[in-house]
């Protein structure tokens, strides 16, 4: 998948044009994944690749840095799942202050029709862009018809009596309800990075960990975690794992640390992912390291017992 977030100005990023879809894609879910299904079949009846059109960082990020959610995914894990679903081109740029005056007829002419050169737009049916969030569907069709593009809106995703939206699945990790959250995502969720180099203090107490940085503002997930990790052997590996800030030990930086079950090679610098099962309890301050030790002892136990039943 081609990703790019600034074209040469003047140039049309995708020559033969493209069928496209606009938005922040958080954990591309079950209603995501209908659009970018309409946009994969629109795209080969056309003969012309496919875009997601996703600024990074999002409007919410740049314009309410304080009161923007916590991040399903952040840019790296966002544009695996679109290149395994088959697109062909991410446009992914920097979402500029002076975004915010553009009116939606600018908004289209020039990043739609002239950026990318859309033949078909394909959008969910809460989508709104341009100032103020005024633009609406029907001047994506107006546009369309002006411009010479085709212009759908897709319906909502239910599953049971809730709406499929990154929301509801926030609210669902939050909770601690991994199964939710999973039956909206149509997967596990998951975090996926590099393993980085940390205090070894895991070693120490008996219990190595490969530590990941979570690069969000914020987690959204806390606490002490089943989970599966995959890119350490050929199938995924059973293991515990922690999301917080370590307050026995005074840490500071949000970290995942994971320590994988009956494993003792070395995983620094490798790409691994964390499927996250069943959350287990909350972070809490132990009075010295040897609690820890005992607690740790009981989590790793737990998140046995809970992943040989999921």
């Amino acid at each position: 998948m081609h990703v790019f977030r600034r074209p040469r100005p003047g140039v049309q990023a995708v020559p033969s044009g493209c069928v496209a879809t606009i938005g922040v894609f958080d954990g591309v879910h079950l209603g995501h994944q209908r659009i970018l299904g309409r946009v994969l079949e629109e795209a080969a009846r056309l003969g012309v690749p496919s875009l997601v059109f996703s600024f990074e960082p999002t409007p919410q990020e740049v314009m309410s840095p304080r009161q923007a959610p916590a991040r399903l995914m952040r840019l790296r894990e966002k544009v695996l799942v679109l290149e395994d679903a088959g697109i062909d081109h991410l446009y992914c740029p920097p979402f500029a202050r002076a975004l915010q005056e553009m009116e939606p007829g600018e908004f289209i002419e020039r990043l739609l029709v002239r950026t990318l050169g859309v033949k078909h737009l394909v959008v969910g049916d809460d989508f709104r862009f341009a100032r103020g969030r005024a633009g609406q569907f029907e001047h994506l069709a107006a546009g369309g018809r002006q411009h010479g593009f085709g212009a759908e809106q897709v319906g909502s995703v239910t599953s049971g009596d809730l709406r499929v939206s990154s929301t509801a699945i926030r609210s669902a990790l939050a909770a601690g309800d991994l199964a939710t959250a999973g039956r909206l995502l149509g997967r596990p969720y998951r975090m996926a990075g590099r393993v980085s180099r940390g205090r070894q203090l895991g070693r120490q107490l008996g219990f190595p960990t490969a530590n990941m940085r979570l690069h969000r503002r914020v987690s959204p997930v806390s606490g002490i975690f089943a989970v599966r990790v995959h890119g350490v052997a050929t199938r995924a590996l059973d293991a515990v794992a922690s999301v917080g800030t370590r307050p026995t030990v005074d840490g500071v930086e949000p970290l995942l640390e994971v320590h994988v079950f009956d494993f003792t090679g070395d995983l620094y610098g490798r790409q691994i992912a964390v499927d996250f099962v069943a959350r287990l309890r909350d972070e809490v301050r132990f009075d010295d390291l040897e609690a820890l030790r005992r607690q740790m002892e009981r989590d790793a136990a737990e998140a046995r017992r809970a992943l040989a039943t999921n």
